[in-house]
Protein backbone atom coordinates (compact mmCIF):
# COMPACT_ATOMS: atom_id res chain seq x y z
CA UNK A 1 0.00 0.00 0.00
CA UNK A 2 0.87 3.84 -0.64
CA UNK A 3 2.85 5.35 2.25
CA UNK A 4 0.91 8.49 2.05
CA UNK A 5 -2.51 9.03 0.25
CA UNK A 6 -3.48 12.32 -1.07
CA UNK A 7 -6.45 13.92 0.30
CA UNK A 8 -9.26 14.24 -2.01
CA UNK A 9 -11.89 17.38 -1.87
CA UNK A 10 -15.59 16.50 -0.93
CA UNK A 11 -14.76 13.21 0.23
CA UNK A 12 -16.36 12.20 3.52
CA UNK A 13 -14.42 11.12 5.99
CA UNK A 14 -13.35 7.65 6.24
CA UNK A 15 -14.82 6.42 9.38
CA UNK A 16 -13.49 2.77 8.77
CA UNK A 17 -11.34 1.10 5.60
CA UNK A 18 -13.72 0.49 2.76
CA UNK A 19 -12.16 -3.45 1.49
CA UNK A 20 -12.66 -3.64 -2.01
CA UNK A 21 -11.97 -6.43 -3.93
CA UNK A 22 -11.20 -7.06 -7.49
CA UNK A 23 -12.14 -9.43 -10.23
CA UNK A 24 -9.68 -9.13 -12.83
CA UNK A 25 -5.54 -8.12 -13.30
CA UNK A 26 -5.31 -7.19 -17.11
CA UNK A 27 -4.13 -4.01 -18.09
CA UNK A 28 -6.83 -1.82 -17.57
CA UNK A 29 -7.48 -2.77 -14.25
CA UNK A 30 -3.78 -2.38 -12.93
CA UNK A 31 -3.19 0.87 -14.58
CA UNK A 32 -6.07 2.81 -13.91
CA UNK A 33 -8.34 0.99 -11.06
CA UNK A 34 -6.06 -0.55 -8.70
CA UNK A 35 -3.43 3.04 -8.54
CA UNK A 36 -6.58 4.67 -7.87
CA UNK A 37 -7.32 2.67 -4.56
CA UNK A 38 -4.00 2.33 -3.86
CA UNK A 39 -3.78 6.23 -3.60
CA UNK A 40 -7.02 6.85 -1.89
CA UNK A 41 -7.43 7.06 1.54
CA UNK A 42 -10.07 4.98 3.71
CA UNK A 43 -9.82 1.97 1.08
CA UNK A 44 -7.77 -0.64 0.87
CA UNK A 45 -7.15 -3.80 -2.31
CA UNK A 46 -8.30 -6.97 0.11
CA UNK A 47 -8.50 -9.59 -2.67
CA UNK A 48 -7.53 -10.30 -6.30
CA UNK A 49 -9.17 -12.82 -8.51
CA UNK A 50 -7.87 -13.66 -11.66
CA UNK A 51 -8.08 -17.02 -13.92
CA UNK A 52 -4.36 -15.71 -15.73
CA UNK A 53 -1.99 -16.49 -12.72
CA UNK A 54 0.78 -14.83 -14.24
CA UNK A 55 -1.31 -11.58 -14.27
CA UNK A 56 -2.48 -12.22 -10.57
CA UNK A 57 1.13 -12.61 -9.44
CA UNK A 58 2.34 -9.50 -10.94
CA UNK A 59 -0.75 -7.15 -9.50
CA UNK A 60 -1.15 -8.91 -5.89
CA UNK A 61 3.10 -8.30 -5.83
CA UNK A 62 2.76 -5.06 -7.41
CA UNK A 63 -0.22 -3.39 -5.33
CA UNK A 64 0.61 -5.96 -2.28
CA UNK A 65 -2.29 -7.94 -1.80
CA UNK A 66 -1.60 -11.33 -0.26
CA UNK A 67 -5.47 -12.79 -0.67
CA UNK A 68 -5.36 -14.64 -4.45
CA UNK A 69 -8.24 -16.38 -5.50
CA UNK A 70 -8.77 -18.53 -9.20
CA UNK A 71 -12.54 -18.17 -8.45
CA UNK A 72 -14.19 -14.75 -8.00
CA UNK A 73 -16.74 -16.93 -5.85
CA UNK A 74 -14.72 -18.00 -3.79
CA UNK A 75 -13.06 -14.97 -3.36
CA UNK A 76 -16.42 -13.21 -2.12
CA UNK A 77 -17.41 -15.87 0.13
CA UNK A 78 -14.17 -15.91 2.58
CA UNK A 79 -13.16 -12.33 1.80
CA UNK A 80 -16.47 -10.46 2.32
CA UNK A 81 -15.26 -7.08 0.38
CA UNK A 82 -17.64 -3.66 0.71
CA UNK A 83 -16.93 -3.64 -3.38
CA UNK A 84 -16.15 -5.21 -6.02
CA UNK A 85 -14.44 -4.16 -9.10
CA UNK A 86 -15.87 -6.34 -12.04
CA UNK A 87 -12.96 -5.31 -14.93
CA UNK A 88 -13.54 -7.64 -18.03
CA UNK A 89 -14.34 -7.66 -21.10
CA UNK A 90 -18.34 -6.85 -21.59
CA UNK A 91 -19.51 -9.64 -23.37
CA UNK A 92 -18.37 -12.34 -20.10
CA UNK A 93 -19.71 -9.52 -17.36
CA UNK A 94 -23.49 -9.82 -17.11
CA UNK A 95 -23.15 -12.97 -15.38
CA UNK A 96 -20.42 -12.22 -13.06
CA UNK A 97 -22.17 -8.79 -11.94
CA UNK A 98 -25.03 -10.03 -11.02
CA UNK A 99 -23.24 -13.14 -9.22
CA UNK A 100 -22.09 -10.15 -7.32
CA UNK A 101 -24.52 -8.14 -6.63
CA UNK A 102 -26.64 -11.69 -5.17
CA UNK A 103 -24.02 -11.55 -2.57
CA UNK A 104 -25.01 -8.38 -1.31
CA UNK A 105 -21.62 -6.38 -2.31
CA UNK A 106 -21.56 -2.91 -4.17
CA UNK A 107 -20.25 -3.40 -7.38
CA UNK A 108 -18.15 -0.76 -9.87
CA UNK A 109 -18.05 -2.02 -13.62
CA UNK A 110 -16.20 -0.92 -16.98
CA UNK A 111 -18.03 0.05 -19.88
CA UNK A 112 -20.12 -0.75 -21.51
CA UNK A 113 -22.39 -2.17 -18.79
CA UNK A 114 -23.58 -4.81 -20.82
CA UNK A 115 -24.10 -6.32 -24.05
CA UNK A 116 -27.66 -4.57 -24.50
CA UNK A 117 -29.67 -2.35 -23.03
CA UNK A 118 -31.85 -4.78 -21.19
CA UNK A 119 -28.95 -6.35 -19.84
CA UNK A 120 -27.93 -3.16 -18.09
CA UNK A 121 -31.52 -2.58 -16.75
CA UNK A 122 -31.86 -5.80 -15.06
CA UNK A 123 -28.69 -5.26 -13.00
CA UNK A 124 -30.48 -1.81 -12.07
CA UNK A 125 -32.97 -3.87 -10.73
CA UNK A 126 -30.88 -6.60 -8.92
CA UNK A 127 -28.84 -4.10 -7.64
CA UNK A 128 -31.84 -1.73 -6.31
CA UNK A 129 -33.68 -4.88 -4.59
CA UNK A 130 -30.53 -5.16 -2.15
CA UNK A 131 -30.26 -1.45 -2.12
CA UNK A 132 -26.91 -1.83 -3.15
CA UNK A 133 -24.45 1.33 -5.12
CA UNK A 134 -23.16 0.63 -8.40
CA UNK A 135 -20.99 2.52 -10.87
CA UNK A 136 -19.84 2.24 -14.55
CA UNK A 137 -16.32 3.71 -15.44
CA UNK A 138 -17.07 6.84 -17.87
CA UNK A 139 -14.39 8.41 -16.61
CA UNK A 140 -13.99 10.69 -19.33
CA UNK A 141 -16.25 12.90 -18.11
CA UNK A 142 -14.32 12.89 -14.60
CA UNK A 143 -10.96 14.67 -15.96
CA UNK A 144 -10.15 17.88 -15.18
CA UNK A 145 -9.93 19.06 -18.42
CA UNK A 146 -13.47 18.19 -19.08
CA UNK A 147 -14.60 19.34 -15.73
CA UNK A 148 -12.54 22.61 -16.00
CA UNK A 149 -13.89 23.04 -19.26
CA UNK A 150 -17.79 22.81 -18.21
CA UNK A 151 -17.27 24.82 -15.59
CA UNK A 152 -15.73 27.66 -16.84
CA UNK A 153 -18.25 27.84 -20.03
CA UNK A 154 -20.97 27.70 -17.87
CA UNK A 155 -20.06 30.53 -15.39
CA UNK A 156 -20.76 32.61 -18.16
CA UNK A 157 -24.85 31.02 -18.75
CA UNK A 158 -26.11 28.63 -20.38
CA UNK A 159 -24.26 26.53 -23.05
CA UNK A 160 -25.86 26.00 -26.26
CA UNK A 161 -24.14 23.65 -27.97
CA UNK A 162 -21.88 20.77 -27.72
CA UNK A 163 -19.57 18.17 -30.11
CA UNK A 164 -17.93 14.85 -28.66
CA UNK A 165 -15.74 13.24 -31.35
CA UNK A 166 -13.82 9.62 -30.99
CA UNK A 167 -11.35 8.60 -33.92
CA UNK A 168 -9.56 5.74 -33.78
CA UNK A 169 -7.24 3.77 -36.91
CA UNK A 170 -8.39 0.25 -36.79
CA UNK A 171 -8.07 0.07 -41.01
CA UNK A 172 -7.81 -3.42 -41.65
CA UNK A 173 -8.88 -4.70 -38.29
CA UNK A 174 -11.87 -7.22 -37.74
CA UNK A 175 -14.96 -6.52 -35.16
CA UNK A 176 -14.84 -6.08 -31.26
CA UNK A 177 -14.05 -9.82 -29.85
CA UNK A 178 -14.63 -11.02 -32.86
CA UNK A 179 -18.21 -9.82 -33.68
CA UNK A 180 -19.71 -9.89 -30.04
CA UNK A 181 -19.72 -6.19 -29.54
CA UNK A 182 -20.27 -3.14 -31.57
CA UNK A 183 -17.59 -0.67 -31.83
CA UNK A 184 -20.07 2.25 -30.47
CA UNK A 185 -21.84 0.17 -27.47
CA UNK A 186 -18.08 -1.20 -26.62
CA UNK A 187 -15.81 1.26 -27.13
CA UNK A 188 -17.38 4.52 -28.71
CA UNK A 189 -19.72 5.06 -26.08
CA UNK A 190 -17.33 6.59 -24.15
CA UNK A 191 -17.81 10.09 -26.71
CA UNK A 192 -21.25 8.97 -26.28
CA UNK A 193 -21.68 9.67 -22.63
CA UNK A 194 -19.45 12.44 -22.49
CA UNK A 195 -21.53 13.78 -24.68
CA UNK A 196 -24.34 13.65 -22.17
CA UNK A 197 -22.53 15.38 -19.61
CA UNK A 198 -21.79 18.28 -21.53
CA UNK A 199 -25.22 18.91 -22.81
CA UNK A 200 -26.96 17.49 -19.97
CA UNK A 201 -30.82 17.04 -19.49
CA UNK A 202 -32.57 14.45 -21.12
CA UNK A 203 -32.48 13.54 -24.97
CA UNK A 204 -35.30 14.94 -26.52
CA UNK A 205 -34.32 14.09 -30.29
CA UNK A 206 -31.71 12.27 -32.72
CA UNK A 207 -31.00 12.19 -36.38
CA UNK A 208 -27.86 9.74 -37.21
CA UNK A 209 -25.83 8.40 -39.89
CA UNK A 210 -24.17 4.70 -39.52
CA UNK A 211 -21.98 3.33 -41.79
CA UNK A 212 -19.72 0.29 -42.53
CA UNK A 213 -16.32 2.30 -43.92
CA UNK A 214 -14.22 -0.28 -45.43
CA UNK A 215 -15.31 -3.03 -43.07
CA UNK A 216 -18.40 -5.75 -42.78
CA UNK A 217 -18.91 -3.99 -39.45
CA UNK A 218 -20.03 -0.37 -38.27
CA UNK A 219 -17.33 1.45 -38.10
CA UNK A 220 -18.57 5.19 -38.34
CA UNK A 221 -21.74 6.96 -36.14
CA UNK A 222 -22.58 10.39 -36.18
CA UNK A 223 -25.29 11.58 -34.69
CA UNK A 224 -26.98 15.39 -34.05
CA UNK A 225 -29.12 15.13 -30.40
CA UNK A 226 -31.26 17.51 -29.27
CA UNK A 227 -31.78 17.47 -25.17
CA UNK A 228 -34.02 19.20 -23.14
CA UNK A 229 -31.75 21.34 -21.85
CA UNK A 230 -31.75 23.38 -24.22
CA UNK A 231 -28.18 21.82 -25.85
CA UNK A 232 -27.68 20.76 -29.41
CA UNK A 233 -25.08 17.60 -29.10
CA UNK A 234 -22.84 16.67 -31.96
CA UNK A 235 -21.53 13.16 -32.07
CA UNK A 236 -18.69 11.77 -34.33
CA UNK A 237 -17.08 9.00 -34.51
CA UNK A 238 -15.08 7.26 -37.11
CA UNK A 239 -12.78 3.89 -36.64
CA UNK A 240 -10.91 4.62 -40.12
CA UNK A 241 -9.43 7.67 -39.81
CA UNK A 242 -5.54 8.75 -39.71
CA UNK A 243 -4.99 8.34 -35.32
CA UNK A 244 -6.70 8.66 -32.36
CA UNK A 245 -7.81 11.66 -31.60
CA UNK A 246 -10.67 11.82 -28.38
CA UNK A 247 -11.85 15.29 -28.65
CA UNK A 248 -14.85 17.90 -26.84
CA UNK A 249 -16.15 21.05 -27.43
CA UNK A 250 -18.76 23.67 -25.36
CA UNK A 251 -19.91 26.38 -26.73
CA UNK A 252 -22.13 29.37 -24.48
CA UNK A 253 -22.47 32.86 -25.31
CA UNK A 254 -19.62 34.24 -26.11
CA UNK A 255 -17.38 31.48 -25.01
CA UNK A 256 -15.63 28.38 -26.13
CA UNK A 257 -14.01 25.03 -25.15
CA UNK A 258 -11.41 22.90 -26.93
CA UNK A 259 -10.34 19.86 -25.61
CA UNK A 260 -8.33 16.57 -25.38
CA UNK A 261 -9.34 14.87 -21.90
CA UNK A 262 -5.43 13.50 -22.16
CA UNK A 263 -3.76 16.39 -24.12
CA UNK A 264 -5.29 19.60 -22.63
CA UNK A 265 -7.62 22.30 -23.27
CA UNK A 266 -7.98 25.92 -24.14
CA UNK A 267 -10.77 27.94 -23.59
CA UNK A 268 -11.71 31.44 -25.48
CA UNK A 269 -14.20 33.99 -24.99
CA UNK A 270 -14.98 37.56 -26.11
CA UNK A 271 -13.40 37.23 -29.91
CA UNK A 272 -9.75 36.79 -28.54
CA UNK A 273 -7.38 34.96 -30.27
CA UNK A 274 -5.37 34.24 -27.12
CA UNK A 275 -7.03 31.68 -24.65
CA UNK A 276 -8.81 32.85 -21.78
CA UNK A 277 -7.40 29.55 -20.12
CA UNK A 278 -5.30 27.18 -21.03
CA UNK A 279 -6.07 23.35 -19.57
CA UNK A 280 -3.06 20.92 -18.58
CA UNK A 281 -4.59 18.07 -16.92
CA UNK A 282 -1.51 17.54 -15.12
CA UNK A 283 -1.84 20.33 -13.87
CA UNK A 284 -5.08 20.65 -12.73
CA UNK A 285 -4.45 17.24 -11.21
CA UNK A 286 -1.23 18.12 -9.34
CA UNK A 287 0.30 15.25 -10.50
CA UNK A 288 2.17 13.65 -13.24
CA UNK A 289 0.46 10.07 -12.74
CA UNK A 290 -1.90 9.08 -15.66
CA UNK A 291 -4.35 7.87 -13.57
CA UNK A 292 -4.54 11.35 -11.93
CA UNK A 293 -4.93 12.94 -14.52
CA UNK A 294 -6.86 11.61 -16.57
CA UNK A 295 -10.03 11.09 -14.93
CA UNK A 296 -9.68 7.31 -13.30
CA UNK A 297 -8.09 9.09 -9.92
CA UNK A 298 -11.50 11.23 -9.45
CA UNK A 299 -14.04 8.72 -10.41
CA UNK A 300 -12.94 6.04 -8.01
CA UNK A 301 -12.69 8.66 -5.00
CA UNK A 302 -16.63 9.83 -6.23
CA UNK A 303 -17.41 6.30 -6.03
CA UNK A 304 -15.92 4.82 -2.90
CA UNK A 305 -17.64 8.26 -1.21
CA UNK A 306 -20.57 7.91 -2.48
CA UNK A 307 -20.47 3.89 -1.05
CA UNK A 308 -19.64 5.41 2.27
CA UNK A 309 -22.24 7.99 2.47
CA UNK A 310 -24.82 5.67 0.74
CA UNK A 311 -25.91 7.32 -2.54
CA UNK A 312 -25.47 6.50 -5.66
CA UNK A 313 -22.92 8.12 -8.08
CA UNK A 314 -22.89 10.15 -11.12
CA UNK A 315 -22.48 7.31 -13.45
CA UNK A 316 -24.58 4.62 -11.79
CA UNK A 317 -25.93 1.78 -13.47
CA UNK A 318 -29.09 3.56 -13.47
CA UNK A 319 -27.31 6.30 -15.36
CA UNK A 320 -25.46 4.09 -17.77
CA UNK A 321 -28.69 2.94 -18.81
CA UNK A 322 -29.66 6.29 -20.34
CA UNK A 323 -26.52 6.14 -21.93
CA UNK A 324 -26.79 2.80 -24.09
CA UNK A 325 -30.71 3.81 -24.39
CA UNK A 326 -28.61 6.87 -26.77
CA UNK A 327 -26.95 4.33 -28.13
CA UNK A 328 -29.90 2.20 -29.24
CA UNK A 329 -31.74 5.68 -30.84
CA UNK A 330 -28.26 6.39 -32.83
CA UNK A 331 -29.05 3.16 -34.52
CA UNK A 332 -32.90 3.77 -35.15
CA UNK A 333 -32.82 7.15 -36.12
CA UNK A 334 -30.53 6.75 -39.05
CA UNK A 335 -31.57 9.29 -42.05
Amino acid sequence: MAKSKRATAGLAAPERLIRVAFIGAGPRATTSHYPSIRDLPGAEICAIAELDAARMRKAAEQFGVQATYASYREMIEKERPDVVYAIMPPHHLYDVAFAVLSTGCHLIIEKPPAVTTEQARQLVIAARKKALITGVTFQRRYCPVVRAAKRLCEERGPVHSAVATFYKNTVGAGPYYGGAMDILTCDAIHAVDTLRYLCGGEVKSVASDVRRLLADHFTAHYALVRFDSGVTGVLLTNWMTGRRFFTFELHGVGISAFGDPEEGGRVYADNQKEPLRTLDPFALAASQEPHRAYGEYDMNAHFLDCVRRGVQPETCLDDAVKTMELVDRIYRSQI
